[in-house]
């Protein structure tokens, strides 16, 4: 069973990937209302990655017989000034996943929750993947500035599945 503490920041986690999927999805929209459709499928993608994370922790939590409680979603931003603006905005976002993440790790840690422990480490390792992610359209943006070439990379952002 889980302990009181660990169950509350493991349903704070929960609701921190909805919010994740949410801003995701609120910059698919920006980039669909800019007529870039390559990146609001990239960002649709990953709001349905965040929504399956949001899944493992929902299961954790009732697998080990704690209660899930489900929050209210904080509205995210609908607008950014570039392309560039909102992945940079996805990579502070990821960052700050991650710091959540690690927190998890040591409170399970403090907490002598093995089964927790076991659990976050696939956390771990993903957000080493997400920030990666968003990093590489940070610098591929970079690159191109305010070019043309920013259409190719909107089409190659919509390869993404």
């Amino acid at each position: 069973m889980l302990s009181p503490k660990l169950q509350e920041a493991l349903n704070a986690q929960l609701n921190a990937e909805y919010y994740s999927s949410y801003l995701y999805l609120s910059m698919a929209a920006y980039f669909d209302d800019a007529n870039l459709p390559g990146f609001a499928n990239w960002m649709k993608v990953q709001s349905r990655e965040e929504l399956g994370h949001a899944m493992k922790f929902y299961d954790h939590i009732a697998d080990r017989r704690g209660r899930v409680a489900l929050r209210a979603i904080e509205a995210p931003p609908t607008q950014w000034k570039s392309p560039l603006a909102a992945f940079e905005d996805a990579l502070k976002h990821e960052q700050k996943v991650t710091g959540l993440i690690n927190d998890l790790v040591k409170l399970a840690a403090s907490e002598g929750d093995s089964a927790a422990d076991v659990f976050l480490q696939w956390f771990v390792a993903e957000q080493v993947e997400e920030e990666k992610s968003a990093d590489e359209m940070v610098q591929k943006l970079k690159l191109v500035g305010d070019s043309a070439q920013i259409l190719m990379l909107d089409e190659a952002a919509g390869q993404r599945s």
